[in-house]
């Protein structure tokens, strides 16, 4: 038999692998520990020289390729660094994409299904 310990979600699971013959191998999962704090992936931000109209300073873009999948934060709304503010989902993950600092949220730049592309501006902020 083989031990491992796996993260899911941040749940920590202790499995056990057994192995046998002929293909089969029976799993066997024991109770999730205490939850592990996610460390949210770092997401690129970059200073921009602020925009006309309503647009914020500072852009919030997409670390990755994928489809926006929820919008965490509203425009008006108060967030502190490493607050997520888009959810993005790529390769069957959910990666958040995260204030980059202190700020107020100027504005959503995307809506939910929608396709995204690498370094595209998700949201501004002020």
């Amino acid at each position: 038999m083989k031990n491992y310990t796996i993260t899911v979600n941040g749940t920590v699971y202790d499995v056990t692998v057994e192995e046998g013959g002929a293909g089969s191998a029976p799993v066997r999962a024991a109770a999730p520990k205490a939850p592990v704090a996610p460390t949210p992936a770092p997401a690129p931000a970059e200073e921009a020289a602020p925009a006309g109209g309503d647009a914020g300073s500072i852009e919030v873009t997409a670390s990755v390729p994928g489809k926006v999948f929820k919008i965490e934060a509203s425009v008006g709304q108060t967030v502190k660094s490493g607050d997520p503010i888009i959810i993005l989902e790529a390769m069957k993950m959910e990666i958040p994409v995260v204030a980059p600092e202190d700020g107020t949220v100027a504005s959503i730049d995307v809506a939910v299904g929608g396709a995204v592309e690498s370094g595209d501006v998700l949201a501004t902020m002020n």
